[in-house]
């Protein structure tokens, strides 16, 4: 099943600045992103960066002497949005698959990009595919930065949010603070496999009101009635790089890979 990889990646962070390019275990965070998504089975990985010290940073370990890098405006207003510019210079038809990795996951497993890809494949009717995996803590359940969906027995999306969804009132008999359930609650991991044709009319879209709510993209699709297909992961999703504390777990993590110095 074709399908391709683009890895979005600015420069600028607020709390990691020149993130895309910080050392874990002597390999930039963005070549680790790379190198996973090589290991999956795209027909081709693409870097999508505002900043040519991330282009020159950047290879497919199989042609090392190709650049991967597509230039994009500093200004785009999102990941999603430099996907797309990079679906419109390559020319592809709106039925392509393309997967968007995120560029702080260089553990992010192959065999989700590949599971999110065939996930989309095999729905004919959905636009955008994704994943989801269970919360196993209820502070995470709690917590706003943790981004929850329900799905239909289908595999639609129902919904996401940074609320505690789905609520269970008996859980919290003594009003939201007291909440002890978080049983069937999941996790959305944010990969994301598109068609074009709907990625390119997702991003000609105005943000929507729930995502304004939000903050969170996806809503835009699922407020225009755009169907979202969700599965549970078929392995742990990778952690994903935020904080410093993030980076110095994710360089202990590359210290104890086989052959590590």
């Amino acid at each position: 099943m074709a399908h391709h990889v683009v890895i979005p990646a600015r420069y600028a962070s607020t709390r990691l600045p020149g993130k895309p390019l910080l050392d874990i275990g002597g390999r930039t965070m963005i070549q680790r992103v790379v190198e996973q998504a090589v290991a999956s089975g795209a027909d081709q990985v693409l870097v999508a960066t505002d900043d040519e010290r991330i282009a020159l940073a950047v290879h497919d370990p199989r042609t090392p002497s190709s650049s991967i890098a597509v230039m994009t405006d500093a200004a785009l207003p999102s990941g999603t949005d430099r996907v797309a510019v990079v679906a419109r210079r390559q020319g592809w038809d709106g039925d392509t698959i393309v997967v968007n990795v995120q560029g702080d996951e260089p553990f992010v497993p192959p065999r989700l990009i590949d599971q999110v890809a065939g996930l989309l494949a095999s729905d004919p009717l959905a636009a955008i595919a994704t994943l989801a995996t269970p919360i196993e803590s209820l502070h995470d359940f709690l917590d706003p930065n943790v981004v929850k969906v329900v799905f239909a027995a289908d595999g639609a999306a129902l919904y996401f949010s940074r609320a505690p969804i789905p609520w269970s009132r008996d859980g919290a008999i003594a009003g939201l603070g007291s909440q002890t359930d978080f049983s069937g609650a999941l996790r959305h991991v944010g990969l994301y496999a598109y068609r074009v044709g709907a990625l390119k009319r997702i991003t000609a879209m105005a943000p929507s009101t729930y995502e304004q709510a939000e903050k969170l993209e996806q809503l835009r699709a699922l407020q225009a009635g755009l169907r979202i297909t969700v599965a549970l992961c078929a392995e742990p999703p990778g952690p994903g790089i935020d904080t410093d504390a993030d980076l110095q777990r994710a360089r202990s993590r590359a210290a104890a890979e086989p052959g590590a110095r």
